[in-house]
Parts: structure tokens; sequence; C-alpha cells
């Protein structure tokens, strides 16, 4: 059944009545769904169907956006949270100078198929930029295939890229498609890219080149059209010096190169980010929450934040679970104030006299000791140098504690401003 001339915005009701989208999504907000989650998929809906139009489509629900489930207004610690937004910035968080040049670098690049290389610490976002800046090039409607280079054993990681043929190894029962034909068309996000093997670099080296490759077992040649985005928190440029990365492959992959600021060089993005995850985490709980106090907000702006915003979401998301009436309680780590941290450097964490501290704050201590050791010696582990000798264990034990406690080196890509045009 076809809606008459004019209506076209509009579905039919279960009654055989026209209803308005923003109507639908108040019936779905009735009902008891989350109204983020209504509103997540109705945007990515209007954004498979109409890529672009985004925007507008916001504009005209500006007041339906903003009502939580009670059928209020949500607060809010951040100014003009419901003014429409360019459609790079409704994903990304940040109004800092240094945010500003980043987006400047994506609005640049996406529209080309060029290469980009986002550097950056763990937790600052880089697979976020990828994705804007493939929804801001000509493959915005063709897939955004992603692949952690990391988390798959160097084993498999050859037929994870390329795919392999029936019978290729043992266990091989069937015939794979890779992560390469899957993105043919679209965009290929490899992130942590300094993770993948000496051995493989060379195919990879050559599929950038030639867009060309063939399954593992099989010699027949298959050709894609496919862009390459990479990410790494490592320093490559040192890797190749190490001899750990081929200086073909750096040299393609560095085409463009985009570095992503940690969060203690954006302090000033740190309130407009508690409110998002404020709003996306009571959206989720399905609860009201009260504006932040401005002694909570200074704590969290003067933290150092190591692990970057992956660690300030998780903050804000513990205490939207343990609010209580509304009120958010923030578990900053021990430590929390920059200027001590700056002080003592990779020194340990002083504690006010007679305090005795728990066995988890021990554990948070030594791992902020650690933490703050990377960071004064840019990641590096072995040499005079580097962070094993600045905190008198071997190279090996460092090395052993990081994966215990989950950490990694962070080297990040140098990045001259003329590289990106700004």
């Amino acid at each position: 059944m076809r809606a008459p001339s004019g209506t076209a915005v509009q579905e039919w009701d279960a009654k055989g009545s026209w209803v308005s989208p923003e109507g639908r999504i108040l019936e779905m907000v009735a009902r008891g769904m989350s109204l983020s989650h209504v509103l997540d998929g109705f945007c990515r809906l209007v954004e498979a169907q109409a890529p672009g139009v985004l925007a507008s489509v916001l504009a005209e629900l500006t007041h339906v956006t903003r009502l939580t489930t009670r059928g209020q207004l949500a607060p809010s610690t951040a100014r003009a949270v419901n003014q429409p937004l360019p459609a790079i910035e409704q994903a990304i968080v940040g109004r800092s100078e240094v945010m500003r040049r980043v987006l400047k670098a994506v609005a640049t690049v996406a529209p080309t198929d060029s290469t980009v290389l986002i550097g950056g610490e763990t937790g600052t976002g880089k697979e976020l930029i990828a994705r804007a800046i493939h929804d801001r090039s000509r493959r915005r409607s063709r897939p955004f295939v992603t692949l952690n280079c990391a988390a798959i054993p160097s084993g498999l990681l050859e037929s994870e890229l390329f795919g392999h043929e029936k019978g290729a190894f043992t266990g091989a029962v069937a015939r794979r498609v890779g992560r390469f034909e899957h993105a043919n068309g679209g965009t290929l996000f490899l992130d942590e890219i300094g993770d993948i093997p000496l051995e493989l670099q060379p195919k990879l080296l050559r599929v950038l080149q030639e867009q060309a490759f063939e399954r593992v077992g099989s010699t027949q040649t298959i050709r894609v059209g496919v862009r390459l985005i990479a990410a790494t928190n490592l320093d490559l440029a040192a890797m190749v010096a190490d001899k750990r990365f081929r200086s073909d492959l750096y040299y393609r992959l560095n085409v463009f190169p985009i570095a992503i600021p940690p969060l203690r060089d954006r302090r000033d993005d740190i309130p407009a980010l508690v409110d998002h995850f404020m709003r996306l985490y009571a959206g989720r709980l399905n609860r009201r929450v009260e504006p932040v106090s401005p002694s909570a907000l200074k704590a969290l702006t003067d933290y150092d934040w190591p692990g970057n915003i992956r660690e300030l979401a998780n903050v804000v998301e513990r205490a939207s679970i343990t609010a209580h009436d509304g009120v958010l309680r923030f578990d900053v780590p021990l430590g929390a104030d920059r200027n001590e941290s700056d002080d003592r450097g990779a020194g340990s964490i002083a504690s006010s006299p007679g305090e005795i501290l728990s066995e988890a704050a021990m554990r948070q201590q030594g791992r902020d000791n650690i933490a703050a050791a990377l960071r004064r010696t840019h990641g590096k582990i072995y040499g005079e140098d580097g962070a094993a000798r600045l905190l008198g264990m071997k190279p090996t034990t460092l090395l052993s504690r990081l994966a215990k406690l989950g950490l990694k080196p962070t080297r990040q890509v140098p990045l001259a401003a003329d590289q990106v045009g700004f």
C-alpha cells in the first residue's frame, strides 16, 4: 500500500491511520523502550537509506531528542546539546583546538581513496575516526570492515585477511572469504597494524599496491577495490629502525597520517564527554541522573586518564550503575590530581602519613606507577632510557607485568603539522 502524495515520511499504524516519525518514536517510548535505543535505530535507518540527510532529520526532531523515558527534559552539563551539528561532529565529541585539527584532517582526506594511518594511545577513539572517514567518503554506502590484528593468532591472520580454500590446511573444512573480499568496494580498517607478523607484511604490501591477492591454498588471483585505514598505538618508525616492521610497508601506509591526542592533552573536552556518556548510559539503564557537580567535574578534568576515553566511559558507566537518587559518584583512581602525578613522575603514589592501603589500592598504585614510567619513556621498554631501567626491573619482567595488567607500550606515531595540511 502506498502513501498519498506528500506523506512519504509517514507510515500506517495498526488502525490504518497515518502517523509521523516523531509520533512513532513517542509511541515506542510509551511502551517502555529506551529512547536512546529508539533514536539509535532510527538514525541508523535514515543514514543507511539516505546518507547525508541525518542532520536535517535531527533538526526536525530536536524537541524529541531531549525527552527522557519519563517525558521530561534530560539535564545536561554541556551547552547547546540539542543544536544540529555537522555530520562528522554528531559522532565525535570534542571542540578543543587539537580535536578541531583532527576533524579538519578527516574532512580533508575523507573524499579521497588515499590510505590513512591513525596513531594514538589505546582508548583515544581511533576506530571512531576511521569510521568518520568512511562515512564522509564516496564509499559510505559500501561495507566498512574492521579487524584487530592483535586479537588474531599470527598463524590465522593470513586466512582472516585473505581467506582460504577448502583443505588449505588442517581444519579448513570449507572455503572462507577474507576481510579484503568482504570490504571490496568499501573500507577495511586494520587496528593494531604494528602487530602484523613480518612474514605476512609482504603480502599486505602487495595487496595495497596492486589490489590483488590469492586465498591461502589457491593460485587464482582475486582483484578488489579496497580503501585501507590502519591504526596503531606504537611508533612504527622506531619499529622500522629496529627491523621489526618493513620500511616499504610503513611508507605505503604512511600516506596521510593522523595523530589522535590523548585525553590529558584535550582536557577542555572532558565536560562534554562526561555529558555524552551520562546521557548514553542513563538511556541504556533507563534511569534519570542529575548534572555533575562542579567539584566532581574538576576532579575528572584534573585526572590524567591513562586509559583515555575508554577509561572515562567506564568510570561514567560505573557511576551510572551505582547512582542513588540520580546523583553520580565517580570512582576516580588513586592519585588523580595531575599536579601530584607531574611532581612524582614515575615514582610511587604518595599516601597520607599513617594511611593503610587496601590490596586493591596497592595493585592500582603499582599499575599507575608502571603507566607513569611508560609515559615518561614514551613506551620504550629496553635500554638505558627504557621503562624497565627506570623501574629497576628486567625488561622481561616488565613485559610480563604489562600483560597481566592489560597495559601496552604506547609509542605514538610522530606527526608533523604540515603533513596533514594544518
